[in-house]
């Protein structure tokens, strides 16, 4: 049943290949959400873009772009990997709000409001002080929700998040952290941030981030499928999904731009801890091209039944793309505050 599936990762930045994407294909992956850039200006956004172009040129026996739910069905009838994008970071508009409209227009269909740090637009999750969503930051969510770019909060602070999901008028995700009552990591969710996304119709993305889960590299399936769960049984199924934060195959540089960008001269370790300094120890579970389908069997195996496990691989974001992608309309009323004077178009 695993292979009739749509299955889904929310959240990859692996060391993209040929032979990496052949092993994508060779997992079941129909779609993965596939950060652009982290802490690129709009320039080198752009050239990103161009890199991506060219993989898809010499890849696409393999590999296609994502621009639409019909893209991810195409992808699925072809036996290809879909491919959509995502920025760990607003620095890709720079101080520009008209830029939202341009890289939505180019296939940024994701962008996070910060990635650790205090940005423009919110505060990062490893801030002492969380100031919520910035005068900048309530404008860029009215555009990003007018153009049907989807906010993402997952390295938000918690105040942040919460301001973020009350301000937007269409769903927001947490593309990839887990439940802090899982593991007290700084990145993970309250319950009070996943029952207010669950609430406004948003999606989470569970994480296989060693350092953000339980027991961290040892985590066992079983222990995952308990967290899944459990989340469940706070949320309903429908509000979940895996974004699993996977780095496959990638040099300690990326990991040094990921923590660092231009900001900071010393490794910031992040998570709190120098033993973080380098990338965590693979789950043994989860690598290969077995790892969507172990997920797949150990909910079965979990109590989840087939309907339930096809939502959280997948079906859950197909429904959560389909919403939240369509440009809406806006009226010629200025400074617009109200979802009910927006209109979906088509």
């Amino acid at each position: 049943m695993y292979q009739k599936q749509i299955v889904i990762d929310g959240l990859q930045y692996c060391n993209w290949s040929r032979e990496y994407f052949q092993t994508l294909q060779a997992s079941g992956i129909t779609a993965v959400h596939a950060t652009l850039v982290y802490h690129e200006n709009a320039r080198e956004t752009l050239s990103r873009f161009a890199e991506w172009n060219l993989r898809f040129e010499q890849n696409a026996d393999l590999i296609m772009p994502i621009h639409s739910l019909a893209d991810i069905k195409t992808a699925k009838a072809q036996g290809k990997v879909g491919i959509f994008f995502g920025a760990q970071n607003c620095s890709s508009i720079d101080d520009e709000i008209g830029l939202i409209e341009v890289m939505r227009q180019q296939g940024l269909l994701i962008m996070q409001l910060t990635y650790n740090n205090q940005s423009l637009l919110a505060t990062g999750c490893y801030e002492k002080n969380d100031t919520g969503i910035t005068r900048f930051g309530k404008q860029a969510i009215e555009e990003m929700n007018r153009v049907g770019m989807i906010i993402d909060m997952s390295h938000s602070a918690e105040r942040s998040t919460l301001e973020a999901i009350e301000l937007s008028s269409r769903p927001i995700c947490i593309s990839h952290a887990n439940p802090s009552f899982a593991y007290d990591a700084l990145r993970n969710k309250s319950d009070t941030v996943i029952k207010a996304l669950a609430a406004n119709g948003g999606l989470l993305g569970f994480s296989l981030y060693p350092f953000h889960l339980p027991n961290g590299s040892q985590c066992t399936l079983q222990q995952f499928c308990q967290m899944v769960a459990k989340t469940a049984d706070m949320v309903g199924v429908e509000h979940l999904g895996i974004g699993s934060d996977l780095c496959l195959n990638q040099p300690q540089s990326v990991l040094q731009w990921m923590r660092n960008g231009r900001w900071s001269k010393d490794m910031d370790y992040g998570e709190g801890s120098a033993g973080n300094a380098g990338w965590p120890d693979s789950l043994p579970w989860f690598c290969g091209s077995a790892g969507m389908e172990n997920i797949y069997n150990g909910l079965i195996s979990h109590g989840f039944n087939e309907s339930e496990t096809g939502l959280i691989l997948g079906g859950n974001w197909c429904n959560f793309l389909e919403q939240g992608l369509a440009p809406i309309s806006k009226k010629s009323t200025p400074h617009m505050e109200s979802s009910a004077q927006y209109k979906i178009i088509g």
